[in-house]
């Protein structure tokens, strides 16, 4: 539960703050007890500032032997109450994809906040790489839906951590924050609410009502066929099930013959929230005959395109993703549905967010790419791919 202690919340006001500290110090806001990480470069503030920050106000930063530990010391966390992350890079990510997929089995929620650097290998570590994308979507094996946001500004990074918990503890399933090696280490002012809006915004983490013991794992409504999403599980209190198996499961944590049953419960808990879940913006879409879809640093480049090619009468505007998985289907759909042309600009070679784009957008719209690796889109690259597509 969150502590209130005076010095969990900020002095609300106008910080300069780099990326990785705005992050940490949403998730601080949001109620974080435990963190348990690796460092790892670009995401090494991180645990540095919140191993100064969580002793504070009574949590928990625990630097682990290595990746693996980090993630399983973040479930363990979890089970018992306490609002866990972690943070890591590509490499770290990818050693931690098994734990992932037991969380998700067993519907433990936690916050992964990957600071994305270039790869495939070691790369570059200083350098921004959006190839990520891809493990997190499919972080471990089995189906499982994930939550994954993408901040562009070191404000969003402390405001989408704060959602990113929410998620967590409403949907009980791994949430990822997408941030990078340049946001990370972004240097801006953070706007700090006052503590009685900090806490008006935040779930939470607490036990039902004891008549509601029984289902702890969600399940489908026998009368109305919805789904329900119990809260958490506690160990060490009554309402936690006798086994924690990993494998197939009913409300009660017991292994059942309907495996079926219960992949479509762990997939459509998420599959029938999109509404609530996919977050997204619009900048000058109501009359745009070309649709920019973006999502993070991209976008801030786009802005800038977009009033260019306005002042030289294209009509353009900017779809952007905050959520970026569970991809938001529907809404992209709509938002290019009369496109003449889409352009994606992605930080990364492959355009992992052009081919989702590509899925639901009509066959005979074009779909420009504009790839970068380890530099940020300039302004001017996207115009001239804006001219293109305008002639």
């Amino acid at each position: 539960m969150i502590s209130e202690d005076k010095k969990r919340y900020l002095k609300a006001g106008r910080h300069l703050m780099m990326g990785n500290v705005a992050m940490s110090e949403g998730a601080l806001a949001a109620g974080l007890n435990y963190f348990g990480g690796y460092p790892i470069t670009p995401s090494t503030e991180v645990i540095e500032h919140l191993a100064k920050r969580l002793p504070e106000v009574g949590g928990v930063c625990m630097q682990m032997e290595d990746e693996l530990a980090s993630i399983n010391s973040v479930i363990g966390a979890s089970l018992v109450g306490a609002k866990a992350m972690t943070a890591t890079s590509g490499p770290g990510l990818s050693l931690m994809v098994e734990t992932i997929s037991m969380a998700a089995n067993l519907e433990v929620p936690f916050v992964f906040c990957d600071v994305q650097r270039n790869g495939p290998g070691t790369g570059f570590v200083t350098e921004p790489h959006h190839n990520d994308l891809g493990l997190v979507r499919f972080s471990g094996n089995g189906e499982f839906q994930v939550i994954a946001l993408a901040p562009m500004t070191c404000q969003e990074l402390y405001d989408l951590t704060i959602t990113a918990f929410n998620f967590a503890e409403t949907y009980r399933c791994p949430v990822f924050i997408l941030s990078d090696a340049y946001l990370g280490h972004l240097h801006e002012v953070v706007n700090i609410p006052p503590k009685e809006k900090v806490i008006q915004k935040v779930i939470k983490r607490e036990l039902p009502p004891p008549e509601d013991f029984v289902k702890k794992f969600t399940y489908f409504d026998d009368i109305t066929g919805e789904i329900v999403i119990p809260k958490p599980p506690q160990m060490g209190t009554d309402y936690c099930p006798a086994l924690f198996l990993h494998q197939p499961h009913n409300y009660e944590g017991m292994p059942t013959p309907k495996p079926m049953q219960y992949l479509q419960s762990i997939m459509d808990k998420i599959n029938k929230n999109k509404d609530k879940i996919c977050l997204t913006d619009q900048y000058r879409l109501d009359d745009a005959e070309i649709v920019i879809v973006a999502y993070g640093l991209p976008v801030r480049a786009s802005y800038r395109a977009v009033d260019m090619a306005r002042d030289e009468g294209i009509k353009v505007g900017v779809f952007r993703l905050i959520t970026v998985w569970p991809f938001p289907d529907e809404q992209v759909k709509k938002a290019v549905e009369n496109a003449k042309a889409i352009i994606v600009p992605e930080l990364n070679y492959t355009g992992v967010i052009a081919e989702q784009v590509e899925r639901v957008s009509k066959l005979e719209t074009p779909i420009v790419k504009i790839p970068e690796v380890c530099e940020f889109h300039h302004p001017l690259d996207i115009l001239n791919a804006i001219r293109e597509v305008a002639k």
